[in-house]
């Protein structure tokens, strides 16, 4: 069993998530079995109750777990399924600790950080590593960070414990390029190395995050003064294309570097699969608009899954696709609906609060009456189903119980089991859920069968009472869940492609195997702007099957 953890020096957001999956994914094609997880240092349990302006979205697993955003990125670039033990933060670690003093589990000693807490998350790591060859831990956060120290002084007990031989670390740090002096500065990395050689651990292989080329000279400068070898300075550029960041690394020679550092019998795979994947990022022979209406637009990471599962369907379809980023409440202002003219498929995304709700609703109702493709996620659903009640049905004032308590309508309802809740996380519908999908229907084309399973993160459902009359006037539920009989998916009779979800599908795309309803959305749009239908490239493999245990 092999380890390896990344760290961060210098700033946040330098990618070490993207660092971990990539190079999860390049030691994947070397028929490794690899498993990733998530430190995290903050005390939250989970990032469940957090604002999407503070933490991006909430990535969800298939056991309900509401985790960090990497956790996308380690589900996208490698093959395995993610559970709860994948995802650490100092709030479940301290929460832990307590509630085993409290039962008297350390028999009267006095608790401290060291061993009680350090020994708490080293126990999480020989959990995750079961049944894989490497297993990669990411320490959120930055080194120096006061509540990331329990985490690193872990770290380096746990290698004392397994052995130097099966324990990599990596680092990731800046080389910022200084204009007025017209050069890199190595500086701000010696400082990082040296914070982490103060604790006691020393990296093996410096990532140094950079805009400009990192010649040979500044390698040997950081070879030298951060005490690793020139092989093991990694250059890591800026690229178009997350998806580039494994063929990029790769030529730097991280793969080999850490199968050579662990002496593991695990070859150059002849094909690489990434490669394939830039390929056709590159040359697109379609181009289309999707308009993103949301309440988020202006963060990035927000919708992050969203947007890279439509990126996965442009792959799918040969096709670049052009996020237009549309705040749902500038389609609440005079003359805001212009801003639909010219695009060739609507997506409405997931979201609580009130706040762009009826931007959203007119962005549905356009759709509707223009003809152009539209996807609806979980809240989406939700609003196609409210502008379909008030405007073909007729229902005045038809809304959610979340934005309109006393509604006379109230066609989307918060779910019985849902009502006494008073806890806000990890409360509401979440996990896998199964969905029946009706046959016929663009739901099923898209599936190829009748029977999935889909990630949930919701409270509120389409009232049940409102079916029959849904139906009678054309919106069709296409998907229900079996065992309580919720509306999961719906389609509108007579319209080119109209599909809402109540579940996250965008949870279930990777790069190589796109989700069947972002894929067919895409091709749907294609279709509008051309009036043909592109052939689906059936996805390869990223991965040799790896190795049986």
């Amino acid at each position: 069993m092999k380890y390896i953890f990344v760290t961060g020096g210098v700033v946040s957001s330098l990618g070490k998530g993207l660092t971990a999956a990539s190079l999860g994914a390049l030691l994947e094609m070397r028929g490794l079995m690899v498993r990733i997880q998530k430190f995290d240092p903050y005390l939250n349990v989970d990032p469940g109750t957090m604002s999407p302006f503070q933490h991006g979205e909430v990535y969800v697993l298939e056991d309900g777990a509401e985790t960090d955003l990497d956790l996308g990125h380690y589900e996208r670039f490698t093959s395995g399924k993610l559970s709860r033990l994948n995802n650490l933060t100092s709030g479940q670690v301290y929460e832990s600790v307590i509630q085993k003093e409290r039962r008297g589990a350390f028999l009267g000693n006095t608790v401290q950080v060291i061993p009680h807490v350090t020994n708490e998350i080293k126990e999480r790591i020989y959990q995750a590593a079961k049944d894989v060859d490497v297993l990669i831990t990411e320490i959120g956060g930055t080194t120096g960070d006061i509540e990331g120290l329990p985490f690193l002084e872990a770290m380096r007990q746990f290698a004392l414990e397994v052995g130097q031989r099966d324990v990599i670390f990596i680092h990731v740090t800046l080389v910022p390029f200084l204009k007025a002096a017209g050069e890199l500065k190595t500086k701000p990395t010696q400082q990082s190395v040296a914070k982490l050689r103060e604790i006691g651990i020393q990296p093996h292989i410096l990532v140094c995050r950079c805009d400009h080329p990192l010649d040979n000279s500044l390698r040997d400068k950081l070879s030298m003064f951060c005490n690793v070898p020139m092989k093991a300075v990694i250059e890591c550029r800026d690229v178009d294309s997350i998806y580039e960041l494994p063929v990029a690394l790769q030529k730097e020679g991280l793969d080999s570097l850490v199968v050579d550092l662990f002496a593991l019998n695990a070859p150059t795979p002849a094909k690489n699969i990434w490669e394939e994947i830039v390929v056709r990022i590159k040359n697109p022979a379609h181009k289309v608009r999707i308009g993103v209406v949301g309440k988020y637009i202006e963060l990035q990471d927000a919708y992050k899954s969203v947007y890279e599962s439509v990126t996965h369907a442009g792959i799918a379809n040969n096709a670049e696709v052009e996020i237009v980023r549309i705040d749902a409440e500038d389609l609440e202002k005079k003359n805001g609906l212009s801003v639909l003219k010219n695009l060739d498929g609507i997506l409405v995304p997931g979201g609580f609060g009130d706040r762009g709700t009826e931007g959203k609703i007119a962005a549905a109702k356009y759709a509707r009456e223009n003809k152009i493709p539209y996807y609806g996620l979980c809240l989406g659903l939700q609003i196609a189903v409210i502008e379909f009640a008030r405007n073909v049905l007729g229902l005045e004032g038809a809304n959610s119980t979340e934005f309109d308590a006393k509604t006379a309508h109230p066609i989307i309802n918060m779910m019985e089991e849902q009502k006494a809740v008073i806890d806000k996380g990890a409360t509401m519908r979440l996990g896998s859920y199964e969905c029946a999908v009706t046959p016929g229907t663009h739901a099923a084309k898209a599936y190829g069968k009748e029977s999935i399973r889909e990630r949930h993160r919701h409270r509120f459902e389409v009232n049940n009472a409102y079916v029959a009359q849904l139906q009678k006037a054309g919106m069709l539920v296409s998907g229900i869940n079996p065992r309580r009989n919720l509306v999961e998916i719906v389609e509108l009779k007579g319209h080119p492609w109209f599909v809402a979800v109540q579940f996250h599908p965008e949870f279930q795309s990777k790069p190589n195997q796109p989700h069947p309803l972002f894929a067919a959305f895409i091709g749907a749009s294609i279709k509008n702007q051309k009036g043909v239908a592109p052939k689906v490239k059936k996805p390869a493999k990223v991965a040799k099957a790896a190795k049986k245990r």
